[in-house]
């Protein structure tokens, strides 16, 4: 059994191209497109083969593009388990505005599905002889599907001694917070949408993950900041990772980059500082790609070698003290919560 899993119940067949200027009303002649396999989970298996991980995508897909997807994880070479549904998995779409630098993204909803077909997914987590050592959860769930879908997976993984991996949106996310996670990772917005707070402050970003990781609902916290970097919270510290320095082709799949480099560094054996600084090198690797093109390992260990041993660089990660401040501000507010459980 190998020992990361990602789960993908939306995927989607990622569609890339480019033009001088996006105009309306006007028939737009694109450059060549390219395709890649996507959706969270995929993106994250994709990252951790390329580094060399021992991964596999588990997977929902169906139709033509369903087709297509198990044929572009096939052509990188990513062990996947399909679970085929009857809808045509989704297609996504993005233009990158040359004249500008801008890009744009057209995500779809996906298919819906039946019970049974999610079901299949829980029942096949569970059937696993060797459960792996991570199961990751990644992207949103496909309509049809019950919002408390990652939280069932999560108590079906947790109770069989996998540490569990969260990287979603919405209800989900806090359903699957209930439940109890070892690693969360959300954007500032989704933390955002989760706390009901604005979260305008560096120490408002932490004492929100802070209070995550105190009420036992996950063990890590890993809050993606865009071009600002990211905070990973535990009970102990708070890391800062800063982003490092790079011309931006594109920025889509720089965060699940970031998530499958930390969990192949940690499922190695890495320490927490080690695997954020993979973390933050395949980030920015990332950006160097275009559309859903993620980051080489080339790239990972060059960036990573240049930030921990250059003094000019952005340097690797570094505590982030706040004080007495999240006390302060527990007095009015924490994460919303129906119910809580000790993170596995």
């Amino acid at each position: 059994m190998p020992d990361i899993v990602t789960v993908t119940l939306n995927p989607a067949v990622d569609v890339a191209t480019s033009i001088e200027r996006v105009l309306d009303t006007r028939k737009l002649r694109c450059s060549a497109g390219r395709r890649d396999p996507g959706g969270g989970g995929i993106n994250v298996a994709r990252v951790v083969q390329r580094l060399g991980g021992d991964c596999l995508a588990l997977y929902l897909a169906g139709g033509v593009m369903g087709r297509m997807l198990t044929q572009l994880l096939d052509a990188e070479h990513v062990a996947g388990l399909c679970i085929e549904i009857a809808g045509e998995t989704r297609e996504n779409f993005s233009v990158s505005e040359t004249a500008t630098g801008r890009e744009y993204r057209f995500v779809l909803p996906g298919p819906p599905v039946t019970q049974h077909e999610w079901e299949r997914c829980l029942d096949q987590v569970n059937s696993f002889a060797a459960p792996p050592r991570y199961l990751v959860m990644s992207g949103s769930l496909p309509p049809g599907a019950p919002a408390d879908l990652y939280a069932r997976l999560a108590r079906t993984a947790s109770a069989r001694g996998t540490r569990v991996v969260l990287d979603t949106s919405g209800p989900a996310l806090a359903a699957a917070l209930d439940a109890g996670v070892y690693l969360v990772k959300p954007s500032l917005n989704e933390l955002r949408e989760l706390t009901g707070q604005p979260l305008a402050t560096e120490t408002e970003w932490h004492c929100a993950a802070q209070d995550i990781v105190r009420e036992g609902r996950a063990r890590l916290v890993a809050l993606t900041l865009g071009e600002r970097g990211a905070l990973v919270v535990s009970a102990e510290r708070t890391l800062q990772v800063p982003a490092l320095p790079i011309h931006v082709c594109s920025a889509i799949g720089a965060g699940d980059s970031f998530l499958a480099a930390l969990i192949w560094a940690l499922n190695r054996g890495a320490g927490i500082e080690e695997a954020c600084s993979y973390g933050q090198a395949a980030a920015s690797a990332a950006l160097l790609s275009v559309g859903t093109g993620l980051c080489s390992r080339a790239d990972v260990e060059r960036l990573y070698r240049e930030a921990s041993c250059d003094p000019n660089r952005a340097p690797g990660p570094s505590q982030f003290a706040t004080g007495e401040s999240c006390q302060r501000k527990r007095r009015t507010h924490s994460v919303p919560r129906r119910h809580g459980r000790k993170a596995p």
